[in-house]
Order: structure tokens, then C-alpha cells, then sequence
């Protein structure tokens, strides 16, 4: 029986491709470099912001590390100051959240986001004490799909890997629920399709936030 479930953020609990496009769209214009598809930026997320912004600069056909940095400081600052932008929770996560906790699972939120702008975004739409951890992207820390923070994340929940669960909807994510041992499921309203998930070693997929409830 399940004890836990970790969960990705973007694609998984929160719908904020609008929200990356927006700011990244933004950082682009400031250095006069053409916008990007928001359909594309599917494709570009996963592996934290400066990936992204690498992705977005090779989208434009650009190498260069000192205007990498300038896009990249804009785009962070940016987006931290006001991460709600454009941002929905997914429909049925509320009530998936709420079926699990009613079944005494500790929940938590495993993210390559920065830090700071994944606390923001969890304080502002989910009630308080919904998750027991959140951990964003930090400097010196390894990003998934490294498992060093699922694996730090397990100890602080007190839950070997086989009581846990991980949820995401990216290759990223089900190559660190699968390097952390934890059984990994994927999800389809996200950014990513069935394929890539299957590919990636998925334990299960799931069309709906609902069927979730079926791993356990």
C-alpha cells in the first residue's frame, strides 16, 4: 500500500505553459529575438529555467553565452515576481488531492522550477498544508532527472521508495521516479504524449487526474 505521492508541478498540478510562453516570450522581445510558439514550449520545458532559455536561443538559432545570461537573469526575475500569470490548476486535481489525503498519504512537490517561484505558485493555489514538502530548483543542487532530491525527499517523508509514488508528465519525470525506484506514473493532460512516457519507463498512464486513484 501507498504512503506517499510526489508530484512534478508544471504539467502535472499546474497548467503554466501560458504562463512560461508569456515570460518567455517576453525576455525574447526585450533582446530582440522573435517570440516562440507556445504549442513549442512544450517541447523546451522540463530541466529547469536555464535549459529552457538554452532551448529558446536555439529555437532563434542563437549561441551565446553572454546574451544566454542576460535572457536568462531577465526571464527569472521576471517570472519570479509575478509566477500566477495566466497559471489554472488542472480540473480534477483538487479532488484527487483531497481523495489521497483523505487515505492519510503524505504529499509532496518535486519541481525544476526555481526555488522560490515554486513555493509562490503552491502558497497561492493549493490551501495550506496540502503538501508536506515543496522543493524547487536550487543552486547546487542536482535538477531532475538526477534522484537526489527524490531520494532527499523520501527520507524527509520517512518512506522507502517502494511506498511512494511519483507523478509527471515528462521524460524528465518518470526517468527520476524510475532512478529513485519509485513506481512512476504518467500523466496526458500535460505537456508530453503517451509515447515519450511509455518510453521513459511509466508504470502507468493516466487520461485523467481520477485514475490515479486506481494505482492504489
Amino acid at each position: 500500500m501507498f504512503k506517499g505521492c510526489m508530484f512534478d508541478l508544471d504539467g502535472t498540478l499546474l497548467n503554466t505553459i501560458h504562463t512560461i510562453s508569456h515570460y518567455g516570450n517576453q525576455a525574447l522581445r526585450r533582446f530582440g529575438l522573435p517570440e516562440i510558439e507556445t504549442e513549442t514550449y512544450k517541447r523546451l520545458v522540463g530541466e529547469g529555467a536555464g535549459v529552457l532559455v538554452q532551448r529558446m536561443l536555439k529555437e532563434n538559432g542563437v549561441r551565446d553565452d553572454a546574451l544566454f545570461s542576460r535572457v536568462y537573469e531577465y526571464y527569472v526575475s521576471t517570472y519570479d515576481a509575478d509566477p500566477y500569470v495566466l497559471t489554472e490548476i488542472y480540473p480534477g486535481i483538487p479532488e484527487l488531492l483531497g481523495a489521497l489525503r483523505a487515505r492519510g498519504m503524505a504529499l509532496s512537490v518535486l519541481s525544476n522550477k526555481p526555488h522560490a517561484a515554486t513555493v509562490k505558485v503552491i502558497q497561492q493555489f493549493f490551501p495550506a498544508g496540502t503538501f508536506q514538502y515543496v522543493y524547487g530548483a536550487r543552486e547546487g543542487v542536482p535538477k531532475k532527472p538526477d534522484p537526489a532530491m527524490a531520494n532527499y525527499l523520501l527520507k524527509e517523508m520517512g518512506l522507502s521508495p517502494s511506498d511512494c509514488l511519483y507523478v509527471g508528465d515528462t521524460s524528465t519525470d518518470m526517468q527520476t521516479g524510475k532512478a529513485a525506484g519509485i513506481f512512476t506514473i504518467g500523466v496526458l493532460w500535460g505537456f508530453r504524449g503517451r509515447e515519450e512516457l511509455e518510453h521513459n519507463g511509466a508504470g502507468f498512464i493516466a487520461q485523467s487526474p481520477s485514475d490515479i486513484l486506481s494505482c492504489l
